[in-house]
């Protein structure tokens, strides 16, 4: 897979969206656990703790990829961006239960977090590169 030279800011941005999922992570695995549970689907199979402790290893493991491994940026940018697709139903099963978490304490705060979700799908594909690679016509 390609890995195309990506520009100053894009390689800030790539860094910060990086340090943000690792924060997350640090959140997922100690004490923001409770919160993160808020935002599981009752129909998952699995324990909800599970499911946070799960996704926070995922979430440290792009984290420190996207950070730290530029020369895999490409493949961590669109892993991350499919994180985000996955976890997404969170972010809705949030709003149609009207779970309080993370400050979101009305509906119209969790419905307007469900707006940026493809921002942050972007961000991760825009700031590594992989959107460039993905939608090519070579």
């Amino acid at each position: 897979m390609q890995n195309p030279r990506t520009s100053n800011i894009q390689t800030v941005l790539r860094i910060i969206l990086g340090a943000f999922m690792i924060f997350a992570a640090v959140g997922h695995l100690t004490y923001q656990r409770q919160e993160f549970q808020a935002q599981v689907p009752d129909w998952l199979p699995l324990g909800k703790d599970l499911v946070v402790i799960l996704s926070g290893i995922v979430e440290f493991t792009l984290g420190f990829g996207m950070v730290f491994l530029s020369k895999h940026k490409v493949k961590f940018g669109i892993a991350l961006a499919i994180f985000f697709v996955l976890i997404f139903p969170g972010n809705v099963a949030q709003y149609v239960n009207g779970t309080n978490a993370f400050g979101l304490d009305t509906d119209q705060s969790r419905l307007i977090r469900l707006f940026f979700q493809p921002l942050l799908i972007v961000w991760a594909l825009w700031s590594t590169g992989a959107y460039k690679v993905l939608f090519s016509k070579n």
